[in-house]
């Protein structure tokens, strides 16, 4: 397989084709284990899977392929397919709510519901809802569903929400039961905690790097106008594009086996030549060397695309780290994989 055709596939759709190339039981067995957002994701791309080739079959299943020629459930109708699968491993009772979310509309109960929304569907709820029950409820979503939800509040409240989040220690009864409230005249269902919700600069930081380069920087403006100390400590907080020069080698060949190569292009467009190199070092010669051309022969491209193509690859990168797959802080060894 050449350098290119290995990132035409992403990993989400490589996770499509092998839960699509299973039987619905097998399918179901490792959906169990999958947290909401991966199921929506995995869920959503196997729906939208069509005309897969043998040759990227191969290609994405490797050492599994024979298996997949003895099995397959690629011919079978996806929506009904995702449908089945849904149902073994959840039921028929909670598979209805999230065959809707994925195929349809969002139709849920209760706090961890919010995490099966839309960003949008979450942000019309709490839209006028006291800034402080916002930043609880963003406290408790995954720190890019948090981050796809600040989007669609108005610009001035965003600062407010993410300053909240930053300080946030605890809290309190009152807060709780107003957000109980909340849910129950939107949902006829009553909210319980099952963990606090943790809050933090830490937690500010992850949801500012999920933001887009734009919207990040007025809110940190926002943030240093009030409180210049506190921003500063959020900024240290955050994983930039410069960050992955602590990533190791086996790390960056990780991150970069889950980029696609425009993407990638265009995000070393505006890196500097440390990072660059730390790319480059990890590539095949023949694939390093084609970028560098690639990099020579592109013209002048806007510092946003610039901006938000490196967004793409932290994002990708915090995933990995979440899935155990790499280490952010630089660990382990140089060695090939």
């Amino acid at each position: 397989m050449s350098d290119q055709e290995q990132v035409t596939v992403d990993g989400l759709e490589r996770a499509a084709i092998f839960m699509m190339s299973l039987g619905e039981k097998e399918a179901a067995a490792i959906i169990r284990y999958m947290e909401p957002k991966e199921v929506q994701r995995v869920g959503s791309a196997m729906a939208a899977l069509s005309h897969v080739t043998h040759e990227q079959i191969d290609r994405v299943l490797g050492s599994f392929a024979e298996a997949v020629e003895r099995e397959t459930a690629l011919g079978l109708d996806s929506e009904e397919y995702v449908r089945n699968t849904l149902v073994e491993a959840f039921g028929v009772e909670k598979a209805v709510n999230l065959i809707d979310r994925i195929l349809t509309k969002p139709n849920s109960k209760g706090i961890e519901s919010l995490k099966w929304l839309d960003p949008r569907a979450i942000a019309e709820i709490f839209r006028f809802e006291h800034p402080q029950i916002v930043s609880i409820v963003l406290s408790y979503l995954d720190n890019d569903q948090a981050a796809e939800v600040l989007k669609y509040f108005p610009e001035e409240r965003r600062a407010d929400v993410l300053m909240r989040i930053a300080t946030l220690d605890g809290v309190q009864p009152s807060a709780l039961q107003e957000l109980d409230d909340i849910l129950e005249r939107q949902y006829a269902g009553s909210f319980s905690l099952t963990s606090p919700a943790s809050g933090g600069k830490e937690t500010a930081a992850n949801i500012l790097n999920f933001l887009d380069a734009d919207a990040e920087q007025k809110i940190t403006e926002a943030i240093q106008k009030v409180d210049e100390a506190l921003a500063e400590e959020i900024q240290n907080l955050m994983f930039v594009f410069s960050n992955l020069l602590d990533v190791d080698d086996r790390g960056i060949q990780t991150l970069l086996r889950e980029v696609p190569s425009d993407t990638l292009l265009l995000a070393l467009k505006g890196a500097d030549q440390d990072v660059q190199n730390k790319i480059f070092k990890n590539m095949s010669k023949r694939a390093a060397d084609m970028l560098r051309d690639d990099l020579e022969a592109k013209g002048p491209v806007r510092l946003s695309e610039v901006e938000e193509a490196q967004k793409a690859i932290l994002a990708v990168a915090k995933r990995l780290a979440d899935e155990g797959e790499i280490a952010l802080g630089g660990s382990g060894g140089d060695e090939f994989v």
